[in-house]
């Protein structure tokens, strides 16, 4: 059943903020629709960027009226995902980005307590801090402990100290992100962005949002442990060699 989410109204967030929403998706057929319709009555424009699936997902968005699709021909990652999604929302003349995950974990109607966190029109990154990770029954202890993992490393690699350096429900500013010049194309991305707009100056805030984590063989997840915890630790590993290279830059 669709959740009714009233359309967002003037609120405390900058007026003068141009929000889109983005959704990068991968093989979540199941989902994506019900994501997409609810982040559509925040009354945004909304991108879903379909990077290669294989599943219905495609078809599943050809259903939806006034989305609009954006699709890669193959599998690139969810770092390329949300570049595709940047550019388009920079090219549509808006001035953040706010994305979202596509398994239905967050909660549309959190966006404004993002926007929210913008105070004067400063630009920032403000990220979705998930409630209750710790405590939830179905959270999986892979995601827990890669919380608290990347959490670390961020840091050390010369990033904010942050509670949910993972949460894919974020604000970005445009085009300050697209400026950043982010070497990761997959899950890496993210905490990457986070230590190249800490070196840059621009401001990290977080923000309180939602979480639902359905049942175990419910959950569709594309996260490979292994995999993606050497691809971690060569991300990491890169960056903490650049911050120690650029202390002896003249």
């Amino acid at each position: 059943m669709q959740t009714e989410i009233p359309a967002l109204q003037p609120g405390p967030h900058d007026p003068s903020l141009r929000p889109a929403i983005i959704i990068p998706v991968y093989n979540h057929g199941r989902s994506i629709a019900l994501v997409a319709r609810n982040a559509q009555q925040l009354g945004l424009p909304v991108i879903v960027v379909d990077d290669g699936s294989t599943d219905s997902t495609a078809a599943e968005l050809d259903t939806l009226q006034g989305i609009h699709v954006l699709r890669h021909n193959e599998n690139q990652g969810k770092g390329a995902a949300l570049l595709t999604g940047f550019r388009a929302a920079d090219r549509m003349a808006c001035t953040c980005a706010i994305t979202l995950d596509g398994d239905g974990q967050h909660d549309p109607l959190d966006a404004r307590n993002l926007l929210a966190a913008v105070e004067d029109g400063k630009r920032c990154i403000v990220i979705g801090r998930r409630q209750g990770m710790d405590h939830l029954v179905h959270v999986p202890w892979t995601s827990k402990f890669g919380r608290k993992f990347s959490n670390f490393w961020v840091w050390a690699s010369g990033g904010p100290w942050l509670a949910d350096s993972q949460s894919g429900f974020r604000l970005y500013p445009l085009p300050e992100v697209l400026g950043l010049d982010a070497v990761a194309r997959r899950y890496q991305f993210e905490v990457e962005i986070l230590v190249l707009a800490r070196q840059r100056g621009i401001a990290i805030k977080e923000a309180p949002v939602k979480v639902i984590y359905q049942e175990k063989g419910k959950r569709i997840s594309h996260f490979r442990p292994c995999l993606d915890f050497l691809r971690n630790s060569r991300t990491f590993s890169r960056l903490i060699w650049s911050r120690i290279f650029s202390l002896f830059r003249p």
